[in-house]
């Protein structure tokens, strides 16, 4: 049994979602978002909520079972109220800025790092060290802020690049005499 899988996700007001052919749509304030449906697993609409359920006993449906229920929900969430994902920039000389739909990063290199921000996303920069990243897929948002910080990713001695808030980089010790 799932103990994910067995909550019904609650739809919000203002949230109206659709099963057609096959595709959950789920549409809010924030716009509008999609998804196949498993076969494997049985969805209902009723009463401000969504049930997820595993079509049969089959070993796929009980593991497509949570899972599906999770993206039912982000798909809910997302509509609703959207994701955001926060980078933390560390070293000197190193800070971001927003261009019109770039979002222009000096990280150290012989030259700064031009990032094409993707539609239906956007990227703000309160001040030069935090990047913020917010959208209404939480896969995109967080793909986006996986691609930004491989610029450069934090190194263990002095912890310099690019992290996400709250993440806690293990520090070495260096050299010793």
């Amino acid at each position: 049994m799932s103990r994910i899988g067995k909550k019904p996700v609650a739809v919000p007001a203002g949230v109206t979602a659709s099963i057609a052919d096959r595709i959950l749509t789920v549409k809010g304030p924030k716009g509008e978002l999609t998804m196949p449906l498993v076969d494997d697993i049985a969805y209902a609409i009723d009463a401000g909520q969504i049930a997820v359920t595993p079509a049969n006993d089959s070993k796929r449906a009980r593991a497509f079972w949570g899972m599906q229920r999770t993206m039912v929900a982000n798909l809910v969430t997302g509509v609703s109220d959207g994701f955001t994902k926060v980078l933390e920039i560390t070293g000197v000389g190193y800070r971001a800025s927003v261009t019109g739909s770039n979002l222009r990063l000096q990280l150290g290199y012989s030259h700064d790092v031009d990032f094409a921000i993707p539609d239906g996303i956007t990227i703000k920069t309160p001040d030069q060290t935090t990047v913020e990243i917010s959208g209404r897929d939480k896969q995109r948002v967080g793909q986006v802020a996986a691609e930004i910080r491989r610029w450069r990713k934090p190194e263990p001695y002095k912890g310099k690049g690019i992290k996400y808030r709250g993440e806690f980089i293990f520090r070495k010790e260096g050299k010793k005499k």
